[in-house]
């Protein structure tokens, strides 16, 4: 089965948003980890500080900005899958936050990369 376009436009944001994060310098433990409940798009390292991270990529502005489809019922699931994933691993960190990273891709120009850290 092809990758249709959106899943496409979602991997590449998913490309440059691990790519912006290990410029500064989080280390990438996991990309795309699913399980029954959902995905986690990136877990990463930030400082000691286990990071999970969720990417929204949008071409345009039209079906509104890529932080708003981060709403309080998917940072829910999030905080639900993070517990399912450190459940499966062995070690422990001092400290959990959940980041957005928003990327917009426009129809010409470098995109444009938001990070959130730390959203409720």
């Amino acid at each position: 089965m092809g990758v249709g376009a959106t899943e496409a436009v979602g991997r590449y944001g998913e490309d440059l948003a691990v790519r912006y994060l290990e410029q500064r310098a989080f280390t990438v433990l996991a990309r795309r980890w699913r399980c029954r409940r959902g995905e986690i798009d990136i877990v990463a390292v930030d400082d000691g500080c286990l990071v999970v991270v969720e990417v929204k990529t949008r071409r345009s502005l039209t079906a509104g900005t890529p932080e708003e489809a981060v709403t309080p019922a998917k940072i829910a699931r999030l905080r639900l899958l993070t517990g399912l994933w450190l459940g499966q691993q062995q070690g422990s960190w001092p400290a959990v936050r959940i980041d957005v990273v928003t990327v917009l891709l426009p129809r010409s120009g470098a995109a444009r990369i938001t990070h959130l850290q730390g959203v409720e």
